[in-house]
């Protein structure tokens, strides 16, 4: 099975066509379009907080990979916002959260024991039941756990970032690294695309460590023909804030360029063929959601049925 990489999801893509296959397939791997759920009156966010705090204590607790977490909260977004998640009900955010942990484990090959994550009181899940929600959430994110995050534009978008010295494009790479890590947090962000997202670091990163040439930065960053310059300064806005609420990093970057290898266990990828909707910046109206309990009497997949999209 191929290597999955969080920097580069479609590995058997020609470098050619990476790039644009990315920025193409981009807004598949974020939380459903018109469905602001997050920010609405109609979802508890603290559904979401919640089961971001559990996904949060795993990685200290269990001594995580931070990218382990990072990709597990892109499928909890993706598939509560995709789905009417029963509200008031701890054992479903309990469920759902070790699902979502257990699925990007195995897609980064990481031996993951249920039994360390629920060692303190309350529900307790057996292997199958939590099979059982890995299937559903599979089903609802179809498939697609190759997520597309912001790390697999940075390296293309540190491009336009001149450097003489290579350490200084590494120290900024490590930096927007963490404020990406960090913006996931921000339910605010999750509006913006990865690539924005990522844009975004990258500058938040340059303002704070290169404050001299970040005007220059800005400048060429806002000449790629992929990045929408308005969601850019908006979302870069936005994580500036972010950012100075907690000045001080508390995540070892040094953990983050680990040499493992791990392998991916579902080695198919979706890219989309749809063009790019124009973005008009308005909250649309709020898409009606499936059920959970929809989901739940559908079929079982197998691995050998994931279909190429």
């Amino acid at each position: 099975m191929e290597e999955f990489d969080l920097e580069n999801p479609f590995q058997e893509l020609h470098e050619s066509e990476t790039v644009a296959s990315l920025f193409e397939a981009e807004s598949d791997h974020m939380p459903v379009e018109n469905c602001r759920s997050f920010m609405s009156g109609d979802f508890d966010a603290s559904f979401r907080q919640n089961a971001v705090s559990l996904i949060m204590k795993a990685q200290f607790s269990c001594g995580l990979d931070p990218f382990i977490t990072y990709l597990a909260i892109n499928y909890l977004d993706r598939f509560v916002s995709s789905l009417e998640i029963p509200q008031g009900k701890p054992q479903i955010l309990k469920l759902v959260a070790i699902s979502c942990l257990s699925l990007a484990a195995k897609m980064k090959k990481i031996v993951f024991s249920l039994n360390d994550v629920q060692s303190e009181e309350g529900f307790i899940f057996d292997s199958e039941t939590v099979r059982r929600m890995e299937l559903l959430i599979l089903g609802a994110l179809k498939w697609r756990m190759r997520s597309i995050t912001p790390f697999s534009f940075v390296s293309f978008l540190l491009a336009y970032f001149k450097f003489n010295d290579p350490s200084l494009m590494k120290c900024l790479k490590a930096r927007a690294t963490e404020v990406i890590l960090k913006a996931q947090n921000d339910v605010k962000l999750l509006r913006y695309k990865p690539s924005i997202i990522a844009a975004s670091a990258l500058l938040s990163a340059s303002h704070e460590l290169l404050p001299i040439q970040f005007p220059s930065f800005r400048k060429e960053i806002s000449t790629c023909i992929f990045v929408n310059n308005d969601k850019l300064f908006d979302c870069f806005a936005e994580m500036q804030e972010v950012v100075m609420e907690g000045y001080a990093s508390t995540i070892d970057t040094s953990s983050l360029y680990s040499s493992g290898t791990p392998l991916c266990v579902l080695d198919r990828h979706c890219s989309s063929s749809e063009s790019e909707k124009t973005s008009t910046g308005r909250l649309e109206p709020e898409l009606k959601r499936p059920k959970m309990s929809d989901f739940c009497k559908l079929k079982t997949f197998q691995l050998s049925q994931i279909q190429q999209c």
